[in-house]
């Protein structure tokens, strides 16, 4: 008997994009490695890349993920 069960079917108003096929499912129709998600609606579903590439820039620009460069052991950068 299995641990866990693998989830065929996905819940109704659950939204996915699939990075795969470029494409909106409701519900995981392709595999956890190829999708974003959930989301709430087919219209955020839609904007995932968009809202992907803005969550990176703003990672980007943060500087609280950026640590100050220290010399190495030799004094280099």
């Amino acid at each position: 008997m299995p641990l866990f069960k693998k989830r065929t079917a996905g819940k109704p108003g659950e939204w996915f994009y699939c990075l795969e096929h470029g494409t909106v499912e409701e519900g995981p129709e392709c595999p956890a490695k190829d999708r974003f998600g959930p989301y709430a609606s087919r219209e955020e579903a839609q904007h995932a890349m968009d809202t992907a590439r803005e969550r990176n820039l703003q990672w980007e620009n943060d500087p609280r993920w950026h640590d100050a460069q220290t010399p190495d052991a030799d004094g280099d950068r």
